[in-house]
């Protein structure tokens, strides 16, 4: 290609393009289709009628639920806050019950709701829904944390550009210490939005602040890390890490079991799902599960410290050559001021990689 110029905007076009179809193939298989994948359920009763009925759930439903027994409503609404059903229905010819707990996923809640509403209806009874743990009033549908872990990425994996390239002059532990900053800034301004401006959490503020610096922390390591050896294509793995399989694995609109195995797997470990499941455990579900989510953040922190470890290794040698390679009185011509003038080529090399560095900034914050 003869044009530079041309060939220049045709490479930085990639990055954005790969985005397009990631982005496509990632919400779209995650969000599109929702369908339950061994949704768990309880059915209440001990008699043997109580049986057959939960079998005969289950062999209508096929791999789409996970029917068990329990012996009373009392069990089931421990299962239910425990989230290990999504649903627990209690027959009755006069009238039966649904029990739901919408904080733990809305989605999950109305998708049991449509599973038992016919049940009910073929008896010619209604179904009462009794909600055992619903979300606050400001976040009726238990959304919020979703958008919340939204605002805690962007903030996130945007600044890793400003970090990585912006501050490339600068020391691995100098870049480490100003990732810090910003991931308590980043984690303050998330715990500013769930508490005093849109009272996502009514309690425990500190402790959704803590796991919003985890979060935060493990993703800016990981990227100012990254960027040692990635470059200008860290916004295009930081997107694929911390959006494309990270929204979507969160559990943040559609719990694991109404999407396909992929998401659902992801959503064992992945961080997003380690945040939005710890917070939910901490607001509403009275810690239940709290230590593994919080053991999940942590482990990905770990890895991000790694991760910057091994690239303040790499670098070190390199700026070792360096500092031996371009002294700083090495020059060419003195300027008129006695200032060292600095040679033409290396100024013409501190111009480009100044520019690729604004180019990436600019790229990342748009996305």
């Amino acid at each position: 290609m003869r044009s530079p110029a041309l060939r220049h905007v045709l490479t930085h076009l990639i990055t954005p393009l790969l985005m397009c179809i990631g982005m496509g193939l990632a919400y779209m298989g995650a969000f599109v289709t929702p369908e339950p994948h061994h949704l768990p359920v309880a059915v209440v009763g001990s008699a043997p009628k109580a049986k057959v009925f939960a079998q005969t759930v289950k062999d209508t439903a096929g791999d789409k639920l996970d029917v068990r027994t329990v012996a009373t409503r009392a069990d089931a609404v421990d299962l239910l806050k425990s989230r290990e059903v999504t649903g627990a229905y209690v027959p009755s010819a006069k009238a039966p019950e649904l029990l739901v707990a919408s904080a733990a996923s809305d989605m999950g809640a109305t998708a049991v709701e449509k599973v038992f509403t016919p049940v009910a209806a073929g008896q010619g009874v209604p179904l009462k829904v009794t909600d055992v743990a619903e979300p606050v009033a400001d976040d009726p549908t238990g959304q919020g944390l979703f958008f919340l872990l939204i605002a805690l990425s962007i903030g996130s994996y945007a600044s890793v550009a400003a970090l990585g390239a912006a501050g490339a002059a600068l020391s691995m532990r100098v870049r480490a210490l100003l990732t810090l900053g910003v991931s308590a800034a980043v984690s303050g301004i998330g715990a500013l939005l769930a508490g005093p401006v849109f009272h996502l959490a009514h309690h425990d503020l500190a402790g959704v602040w803590g796991m919003a610096w985890l979060y935060s922390a493990g993703i800016l390591f990981i990227g100012v890390g990254l960027h040692t050896f990635l470059k200008r294509w860290t916004t295009l793995t930081m997107m694929v890490l911390f959006v494309m399989l990270n929204f979507t694995s969160s559990g943040g609109l559609f719990r694991p079991e109404l999407q396909n195995g992929f998401f659902g797997t992801l959503h064992a470990f992945w961080n997003g799902a380690g945040f939005v499941e710890g917070v939910r455990s901490l607001l509403y579900f009275g810690d239940d599960g709290l230590s593994r989510n919080v053991s999940t953040l942590v482990v990905w922190l770990l890895v991000g410290l790694v991760v910057t470890g091994i690239a303040a290794l790499y670098e070190r040698p390199r700026r070792a050559r360096h500092a031996v390679g371009h002294p700083g009185t090495a020059t060419t011509e003195p300027e008129a001021t006695g200032t060292p003038a600095v040679p033409p080529m290396e100024r013409e090399a501190a111009r480009t990689a100044e520019e690729e560095a604004e180019e990436e900034v600019e790229e990342t914050v748009g996305v």
